[in-house]
């Protein structure tokens, strides 16, 4: 009686081993999820660099962070919507397109426009003439006496 008993407080306190979930992750997904978040989402300090490619501190607590939640179990758009709502939609690397995010991403195609647009006008600008100039223009006498005394007898110039 006492080895059943000892048995079944055995196989009651060996439960908890037995206990895994089916979706817990190995620790290689975990790192590679783990990675692939990190480069969505934008280093606040280096600003031109995601998460994932950053040395920074802040960008080492961000990836320990999505580690965490990555192992809580959140989903890959959980942690991004998590960020987002704590840093703003600056933190990621590529923001949606909404209203108030619409210069970000219009901005570059209307500066290009705006520097074609000038680039044009200025182009045409240059190719007009000033004045009327033609062949069949005619010096008066005063600007002949006053370019026959800039010119010598020979034609060329002093």
């Amino acid at each position: 009686m006492i080895r059943v008993l000892t048995f079944v407080c055995c196989l009651m306190l060996a439960g908890p081993v037995f206990a895994q979930d089916e979706a817990l992750e190995s620790e290689e997904a975990i790192a590679q999820r783990t990675m692939e978040i990190s480069k969505t989402l934008r280093c606040m300090v280096c600003q031109g660099q995601s998460v994932a490619d950053s040395d920074a501190t802040l960008a080492q607590d961000i990836r320990r962070l999505v580690e965490i939640r990555v192992r809580a179990g959140d989903s890959d758009d959980e942690v991004r919507a998590y960020f987002r709502t704590n840093y703003g939609d600056y933190i990621l690397m590529e923001p949606p397109f909404q209203w108030t995010t619409l210069a970000l991403w219009l901005g570059p195609l209307v500066l290009v426009l705006m520097g074609g647009s000038w680039f044009v006008l200025n182009m045409r600008r240059q190719g007009a003439p000033d004045g009327p100039v033609g062949d069949d223009q005619e010096l008066s006498e005063e600007e002949q006496a006053r370019l026959a005394s800039l010119m010598g007898e020979d034609g060329t110039t002093k």
